[in-house]
């Protein structure tokens, strides 16, 4: 427990001190966000808004997560190693992007197959990691590895975890569109992986229920980037002083699937980032009406975006929206807790 303290603390206070010395930073240099042009108009008092704040998440994130392991018995898993490795592989490929389009002048970084092909390096590098290194299970799990317990082999395992890496990271960026609402999502799935990853570590070995030896460090991992998307929350929140850009938002959704195919909450990722899963859904449907019937299902997607367009006042939508994030996580958490519940009653 310790050591979780000392990772969340560590890397709140960075990412809470550290944040306005970036944003100095990056005032300095001019580096702005480029608000699009079809976005509803109250978004363009936020053209300039300084960019690449995903920056201090992820410093604080790492540093906090090194932190965690000082003087403790906690020792560095090569499965939390892999998940830091993902978490800063995607960070520069977002950084690369927002530097481009800021240099651009326009909301225009890399093109979609240059940042999808980059998606799906990382995607595939961290799949042979956590199979040929790592030595995940490579079974379909839901809250541990025998439910539903499809053995997938190391091919098709590591498709799945190519998809769900690129998959998340997209819907994350796509959620990032109102001040702090990536963030703050983002925070109530980390804590939720947080809970999970020491309940796992204290059930793997006294009841064989998870068999995760590398569950605890995951947990660090994951209580670092709830400090690091806390602390830069207070900055981002609305009216945003900063904005994590793609830097950010890329790494946070390939961080959450990293963490959830390595502890073994393959499908359980769906529940805990539901609203992710959401806004990623609206945009999906959009494009589908359209191209098939040439008609519009929302005035414009994402979702958050549509309500903005009804009339809603951003802090209305993005506290309701924390609320359904909030409530989707805790769902994720309440159908671990159950299965856990369930199957000990058999095993005792």
């Amino acid at each position: 427990m310790l050591s979780l303290m000392e990772a969340g603390g560590v890397a709140f206070l960075l990412s809470l001190f550290g944040t306005p010395l970036l944003l100095k930073f990056l005032r300095a240099r001019r580096y702005g966000q480029k608000v699009r042009d079809d976005l509803p108009q109250n978004h363009l008092a936020k053209d300039g808004t300084p960019t690449m704040g995903g920056i201090a998440i992820v410093a604080a994130a790492a540093v906090g997560y090194v932190a965690g392991h000082l003087g403790t018995s906690v020792a560095f898993s090569r499965s939390g190693l892999l998940v830091v490795a993902v978490m800063i592989s995607a960070a520069l490929l977002g950084f690369l992007d927002d530097i481009i389009s800021i240099r651009r002048g326009r909301n225009r970084g890399l093109n979609k197959r240059a940042k999808f092909i980059g998606q799906l390096a990382i995607g595939g590098a961290f799949a042979y990691g956590a199979v040929a290194w790592a030595h995940t299970s490579t079974t379909l799990s839901f809250t541990r590895l025998d439910f539903p317990g499809w053995e997938l082999g190391a091919v098709g395992w590591s498709l799945l975890a190519v998809f769900m890496l690129t998959a998340t990271s997209n819907a994350v960026n796509l959620t990032d569109g109102l001040d702090g609402l990536a963030a703050g999502s983002s925070t109530f799935c980390f804590g939720v992986l947080s809970i999970i990853g020491y309940w796992q570590f204290r059930h793997s070995f006294s009841q064989n229920l998870y068999n995760l030896p590398a569950a605890l460090d995951l947990a660090l991992v994951a209580v670092a980037l709830v400090g690091g998307c806390l602390g830069f929350l207070w900055w981002n929140a609305a009216p945003a002083r900063i904005i994590m850009g793609d830097t950010g938002s890329l790494s946070i959704g390939a961080s959450l699937a990293a963490l959830c195919a390595l502890m073994n909450l393959d499908l359980l990722l769906i529940i805990i980032g539901g609203l992710f899963v959401v806004e990623t859904v609206s945009v999906m449907l959009q494009v589908l009406s359209f191209r098939l019937f040439g008609r519009r299902i929302f005035k414009i997607a994402p979702i958050h975006h549509h309500f903005e367009m009804l009339g809603w006042p951003e802090t209305t939508i993005l506290i309701r929206f924390w609320i359904l994030a909030g409530l989707l996580a805790a769902l994720g958490l309440g159908l671990f807790y159950g299965d856990f519940v369930k199957i000990a009653q058999v095993i005792q």
